[in-house]
């Protein structure tokens, strides 16, 4: 028999003073809750109550056993609310992974958001552009750029993850615009140090080798480093959309190429299958996707 019910049971006992009594309480034959304490005394081996004919009262060993019943029962109930809180609205902490340039451009700010409107909600947003193992590693999600391996994962696509080719007023003052990918040979590239024959961007119908990669006059190991050098005037400047809008929408970046710009590549959050999902996840997932439509929208 469940050692929770016996315990419950023996406690409603000890409560009504008699098996009917506890039997009306708990919705059960009075035939049933004397099989649960006779069950459980045989368990423990030792007699919890003194029968009579109307009464059953507790004996020494019954009387220190029902007060650490309680304790239990009250314990289980504390773990049993929590989960319903849990369920009932957003709270608790909530994991993520993310590759670094997106995740601080479009999930940090969704984080910020979501956390003024659950309050009870913790995040913490590793920003990183390795492949973490959500089961191994504990995280509830993680973003995903690019092709996705097999996975036993849910998989739900966020967005599109578009390129573009900038570079200052200044620099295309000096240089002058170029209008095919041929003429990228007489500009200064600037060209990100992860780039390589694999991982590269390539341009849409130009089968030749992009200077990026070849003969960049700028090599950097971080977008943002990249993006400033190009707003100086350093160069052109090849990078994802969601990271120089606000610099294109103000002026100090100018887009040029965009019908040779490279393929975009699918944006998917990945978490792990359940069928009731915790709410500061499945809440989360939703924000996510609403802010990133909002902002295509403002485009």
């Amino acid at each position: 028999m469940d050692k929770l019910r016996s315990m419950e049971i023996f406690v409603a006992v000890a409560d009504c003073g008699n098996f009917t009594g506890a039997a009306a309480r708990l919705e059960i034959s009075a035939v049933m809750v004397g099989k649960y304490i006779s069950h459980l005394e045989s368990t423990l081996n030792v007699r919890l109550l003194d029968r009579t004919t109307r009464r059953q009262s507790l004996t020494e060993a019954g009387r220190v056993y029902v007060e650490e019943c309680r304790r239990v029962l009250e314990q289980v109930a504390a773990a049993e609310a929590s989960v319903e809180r849990l369920r009932a609205a957003p709270s608790g902490t909530l994991r993520i992974s993310a590759p670094t340039s997106f995740g601080a451009c479009v999930v940090a700010p969704a984080v910020a958001t979501f956390l003024q409107r659950y309050p009870d909600v913790r995040v913490e947003l590793d920003l990183s552009n390795r492949v973490v193992n959500l089961l191994e590693e504990g995280f509830d999600l993680a973003v995903r750029i690019g092709d996705l391996r097999d996975s036993d994962l849910v998989a739900k696509p966020l967005c599109q993850y578009r390129m573009a080719i900038c570079a200052s007023p200044d620099y295309l003052a000096r240089y002058g615009v170029p209008k095919a990918p041929a003429d990228l040979s007489a500009h200064r590239c600037l060209s990100h140090m992860i780039w390589t024959a694999r991982t590269e961007w390539h341009l849409t119908g130009y089968e030749a080798e992009t200077p990026w990669r070849r003969d960049p006059v700028l090599a950097c190991n971080d977008g943002l480093g990249l993006k400033m050098a190009a707003i100086a005037g350093a160069g052109l400047l090849l990078q994802p959309e969601i990271l120089l809008n606000e610099d294109i929408r103000d002026g100090r970046l100018v887009r040029v190429l965009d019908d040779w710009l490279p393929a975009p590549r699918p944006v998917t959050l990945l978490y792990r299958q359940d069928l009731h999902p915790l709410p500061k996840l499945s809440g989360f997932i939703a924000h996510l996707r609403e802010e990133v439509a909002a902002q295509r929208h403002l485009r």
